[in-house]
């Protein structure tokens, strides 16, 4: 049975009411064959909007990691993308760098993704991946990467991280 959140709130730049939407969620280890292709989890595929009808766009993600979005939700990313003011150096170089490496993705009749060489070779990919759901997008992570990332953040780090996130940061 898929968990539906019910959505009233602005996310990616869209606002969401009257209706549910899943949340990707989760850790799921997969190899990669030779060719670069990877099968899609079948626990996240239960959660992509029919909108999407299987299409994806992956790039590199702020972390040493790939993000993939559903057709759907990348739709609000290039929303609050057009927001940007390209005339202004910082609003073009954001731009620049999180657009190009940005490339649309099918599964094929098998459930799987290709990824690109150039964005595997950047996140340290080679033959096993990790997909961490994100809600509205998808992690992808070499097993070393996550690793490292992990052993980087002590829990008393994340705690304070998840207090400021989630609450309004001061002591309850």
């Amino acid at each position: 049975m898929c968990n539906f959140l019910p959505y009233a709130i602005k996310k990616n730049g869209l606002i969401r009411t009257g209706r549910t939407l899943a949340s990707f969620k989760g850790e799921y280890d997969h190899s990669i064959d030779s060719k670069g292709r990877v099968s899609f989890p079948a626990r996240l595929r239960k959660y992509l909007p029919p909108q999407s009808q299987d299409s994806f766009t992956i790039l590199k993600g702020l972390d040493r990691c790939l993000l993939l979005y559903p057709a759907e939700y990348w739709l609000g990313v290039e929303d609050r993308l057009a927001r940007i003011n390209e005339f202004q150096q910082r609003g073009r170089t954001v731009l620049r760098n999180f657009l190009r490496s940005a490339d649309d993705l099918t599964l094929d009749k098998h459930n799987r993704l290709a990824i690109p060489p150039k964005l595997m070779e950047w996140a340290n990919i080679t033959n096993k991946v990790i997909f961490i759901g994100m809600g509205d997008s998808i992690e992808l992570w070499s097993p070393e990467m996550l690793e490292k990332a992990d052993q980087e953040l002590d829990p008393d780090t994340y705690r304070e991280m998840f207090e400021n996130v989630m609450g309004d940061g001061s002591e309850q």
